[in-house]
């Protein structure tokens, strides 16, 4: 009898810590679904912004494009100095669109 009543003490006792592990576990699991309110703001503003330097990016490399094609009727001398600057304000433009929000 003194054996019987060890082993259900036992099973008793390691349910009970059992219960205590999943009860706990299955609190914090619930306790942090979503973020604070000022992160979910914060990431928000985030996407936004890298949404608009994407948008004013291809716009600019659309641009950039159309300027490097050379003109009907303008000379090879002509194209290449244009071509010269025009990689110049590009590269800026560029720079300045991915350093947009780090003010």
């Amino acid at each position: 009898m003194k054996i019987g009543a060890k082993k259900v003490a036992i099973y008793l006792l390691v349910g009970v810590m059992h219960t205590g592990v999943f009860t706990s576990v299955a609190q914090a699991a619930t306790g942090h679904s979503s973020p604070p309110r000022y992160e979910q703001r914060h990431d928000q503003h985030k996407k936004k912004l890298e949404r608009k330097k994407q948008r004013r990016l291809q716009a600019e490399n659309a641009r950039h494009e159309k300027e490097m094609k050379r003109r009907p009727f303008e000379s090879k001398k002509k194209w290449r100095e244009r071509q010269k600057k025009e990689i110049q304000r590009h590269e800026q433009a560029v720079r300045e669109i991915i350093r947009m929000g780090h003010r």
